[in-house]
C-alpha cells in the first residue's frame, strides 16, 4: 500500500491510499450548531441513506448534553437534531453519553446511548425507529448490569445474536460482551475480560481472522492498543495482551472489509515528548492482512496540541469506507475512503 495523499481545499480534505484509489472528499457533518461542543460520534448505512450521531452539549459532562443526529439526504448532510437527552424529571437531568447506531436487517434502527452524572454511575438507553432516524420512539432503559455496545458499532452474527463490544467502568475499567437475539428486547453479557486493577481495558472493536477467530482491539492505559481472540462467537475470550500499537489511552475502531483487509482507524503517540492521556493530535489508518501485522498507510489528521479522536469506521455496500471522528471536540468530521 503506498502512503497516503492528503490534500486540503478549504474545508474538503481529499485522502488517496494508494495512486489507484478514487479520491474521495471529507467534510464536516455541520459547520453550525446550536450547541458549543461534539464528541464520540457513530455512522450506519440504513436503507434511505447514512446516518451519523453524537453527543453534544455545553461541553461533556454538562447536564444539557443530549444525542444529536444528522442524515445524509442526497450527499448532503441535513442540520443536527437532538433525539434522546437525560431528563429524569422536572429537576434532575444528566448528560447523555456515546451513542453507537445499528441498522437491524430489514427492520429498524436502533440508537444505543448512555446517561448518568459520569462514566462509573451511567447506564444503557436505547431508542428505535422506522424511517431510518427521522422520528424515533421513546426511550427504553436496558436491564440492570446491561449497558449496550459502549462506543463502538455492534456486529450481527450468523444466527442472529447481535454482538456488542461493551465496557465497565464503575469498579476499574473492565472489557466484556453483550449479546442480544431479539434486538434488544432480552440480553446476556460474559464475563469480564480484565479484573480493571492491573490495567483498564475498554471500548473494544471486534475484526474477523481467516481462520474463522474474531478478535479484539481495545483502548487501555498500558500505553498500547491490546488484543484477545474468540473461537466461539465473543463467548467467551483469551486474555488480554499488548499489541505493537502504541496508543495514548484513546478510542479506536476496527473493521474487516469484504476483502478480508483490516482497517483500523486509531491515535498513534504524537508529537510530545511525554505520553499523556490528552495526545490526540494524531488520527491515523492502519492496514493488516492478518490482523497481526499493522501498517500505517497514512493520516486523516495531524496538528500539535488540538485533538482529532473517537473515530467510527463502517463499509457500505458500495465498498466505501466512511470514518466519522471528533474534530477538537467542536465539529465531527466524515472522511469517505476507497481502497
Amino acid at each position: 500500500m503506498n502512503r497516503m495523499k492528503v490534500f486540503f481545499f478549504g474545508l474538503c480534505l481529499l485522502v488517496s491510499l494508494s495512486l489507484s484509489a478514487q479520491k474521495l472528499p471529507s467534510e464536516f457533518i455541520f459547520t453550525k450548531a446550536p450547541f458549543a461542543s461534539s464528541h464520540a460520534s457513530t455512522i450506519v448505512e440504513t436503507p434511505k441513506g447514512l446516518v451519523s450521531a453524537f453527543f453534544a452539549g455545553s461541553d461533556e459532562g454538562n447536564k444539557d448534553v443530549g444525542i444529536w443526529l444528522s442524515r445524509n439526504i442526497q450527499g448532503r448532510w441535513t442540520p443536527p437534531v437532538q433525539v434522546a437527552d437525560g431528563v429524569q424529571n422536572k429537576k434532575v437531568q444528566y448528560p447523555c453519553w456515546n451513542p453507537v447506531l445499528f441498522q437491524m436487517p430489514q427492520g429498524e434502527l436502533i440508537l444505543f446511548y448512555k446517561v448518568g452524572p459520569k462514566p462509573s454511575q451511567w447506564w444503557g438507553m436505547l431508542k428505535r425507529s422506522k424511517d431510518a432516524g427521522l422520528t424515533w420512539s421513546a426511550a427504553e432503559k436496558l436491564p440492570s448490569g446491561i449497558l449496550g455496545p459502549v462506543k463502538n458499532k455492534p456486529l450481527l452474527l450468523a444466527g442472529g445474536t447481535l454482538l456488542c463490544p461493551s465496557s465497565s467502568e464503575d469498579s476499574g475499567d473492565k472489557l466484556h460482551f453483550e449479546m442480544t437475539k431479539d434486538g434488544g428486547r432480552t440480553w446476556r453479557k460474559t464475563k469480564a475480560l480484565n479484573d480493571g486493577k492491573t490495567f483498564s481495558a475498554i471500548q473494544p472493536s471486534v475484526i474477523f481472522l481467516q481462520d474463522g477467530r474474531m478478535k479484539l482491539l481495545c483502548r487501555s492505559n498500558t500505553g498500547f492498543i491490546m488484543e484477545a481472540y474468540s473461537s466461539d462467537q465473543g463467548n467467551t475470550w483469551t486474555s488480554l495482551q499488548k499489541t505493537n500499537l502504541k496508543n495514548p489511552n484513546s478510542g479506536s475502531d476496527a473493521i474487516t472489509l469484504k476483502s478480508g483487509l483490516h482497517v483500523l482507524v486509531h491515535n498513534p503517540l504524537g508529537n510530545r515528548p511525554k505520553e499523556t492521556e490528552g495526545e490526540r493530535e494524531i488520527l491515523a489508518v492502519s492496514t493488516s492482512k492478518d490482523g497481526q501485522r499493522w501498517t500505517k498507510v497514512g493520516e486523516l489528521e495531524n496538528t500539535p496540541l488540538k485533538e482529532f479522536s473517537y473515530p467510527a469506521i463502517i463499509q457500505t455496500r458500495d465498498g466505501r469506507i466512511h470514518i466519522t471522528y471528533t474534530w477538537k471536540r467542536e465539529k465531527i468530521k466524515h472522511a469517505v475512503l476507497k481502497f
